[in-house]
């Protein structure tokens, strides 16, 4: 028998009913796979098959399943809230800690970190990478220098270190004119020393205006308090502890489709509930392949699908989805009891009792699997 082309090929998986990722992947693995017509069916036979017995059956508890599929392996999940990961002093928080903020929706990860990719035209430059990566990190003028005070005769004194300076490419001048931005005082250029006389000031004022000096922001986004550039096969890549995906993605030179962060909720603002639902699933997959554990991706999808269903990325708790289940002794079995008892009694509200939790606290069998099938026993004796 002759081979079929690749035209006929694709036509023929077009006519399936997979799904249009599970066709593609098909296409792709017979790209340049020389088969005949008998070898096209029984491959398409085969393929069918698993993707029905991959099918969810009707009536089946697929909450229950993924609660348990992700659970079991939580169970030896260990508690090592940081670690390296292979990026040198960039703290990245694991394990269960991980898993728990994740599923929490927190507001904000322990330990924010963003992973920026540049653009093609400079990601194998280390020099236009590194630039860029001082452009990011939030700069204070306590990283500039020494800031010291000078008792005699009452004066700041800020000490600037001209490696520094060369490095984030800035000028005494340019520190001068931030300081005084700031303080309302004109800061003397003495070679690389900046000296401040403020007026008449007590020993306390004193203490305060260093503070205040020490934490002026020069150059850099507020909230990246550090960056740390690796190559990775062809290209840097800058790593931050910190996330401000929002401005950061506005840098000339950053590629934002492969920017990352690791703050759920700001992928959500920035760019939207779809990217945040991708982004639990990542984060949750690779948090648990770090760990060596295996969980099946579809569980993992559900989760992701229920926690932003609405809109919003919301938290897997009595201020989120278990809160505003539709069944009273389902919400009450979840955490504070009486208060949802009470609060369900003074509304009025009535149990359905269509869920497992109510069906099992009520002692009835669930509706689920065998259970929502009702049998009619029907006699077939004729009456005389």
């Amino acid at each position: 028998m002759s081979n079929l082309s690749e035209n006929t090929i694709h036509a023929e998986i077009d006519k399936l009913e997979l799904p249009y990722k599970m066709a593609e992947d098909l296409k792709a693995r017979l790209k340049g796979v020389k088969v005949t017509r008998k070898q096209l069916d029984k491959i398409i036979e085969k393929v069918e098959l698993a993707y029905k017995n991959a099918r969810v059956q009707n009536c089946e508890a697929v909450g229950m399943i993924a609660a348990q599929s992700i659970g079991e392996p939580g169970t030896q999940m260990t508690m090592r809230t940081f670690h390296y990961a292979g990026v040198a002093e960039i703290n990245v928080t694991l394990g269960l800690p991980r898993i728990i903020e994740i599923v929490d929706a927190r507001r904000e990860p322990s330990t924010p970190m963003m992973t920026i990719h540049m653009t093609p035209d400079i990601a194998g430059n280390r020099d236009a990478v590194k630039k860029l990566g001082w452009e990011l990190e939030e700069t204070n003028v306590s990283d500039m220098g020494v800031v010291s005070t000078n008792l005699s005769d009452m004066s700041i004194i800020i000490d600037i270190n001209e490696k520094q300076l060369f490095q984030r490419g800035m000028t005494m001048q340019e520190v001068a004119d931030r300081i005084k931005e700031e303080i309302d005082y004109e800061p003397r250029i003495q070679d690389n020393t900046l000296v401040i006389n403020p007026d008449e000031p007590s020993y306390r004022d004193l203490l305060q205006l260093v503070e205040k000096i020490k934490s002026i922001p020069l150059k850099g986004i507020k909230g990246i308090s550090r960056v740390v550039i690796r190559k990775e096969e062809q290209e840097y890549v800058i790593y931050t502890q910190g996330s401000v995906l929002k401005k950061v993605i506005q840098f000339d030179g950053v590629d934002p489709a492969r920017t990352g962060t690791n703050n759920i909720n700001e992928i959500a603002e920035v760019l939207g509930i779809e990217a945040a639902r991708n982004a639990i699933i990542k984060e949750t997959l690779d948090t648990l392949s770090e760990q060596g554990l295996t969980v099946d991706i579809r569980h993992i999808m559900l989760v992701a699908d229920m926690m932003t269903i609405d809109g919003e990325v919301k938290q897997i708790g009595r201020h989120g989805i278990s809160g505003e289940k539709a069944s009273v002794l389902s919400r009450a079995a979840f955490e504070v009891t009486v208060n949802h008892l009470l609060d369900a009694a003074v509304a009025g509200e009535v149990d359905e009792l269509t869920g497992v939790t109510e069906n099992v606290i009520v002692g009835q069998p669930i509706q689920l699997g065998t259970g929502d099938v009702e049998l009619l026993a029907v006699s077939t004796t004729r009456k005389k």
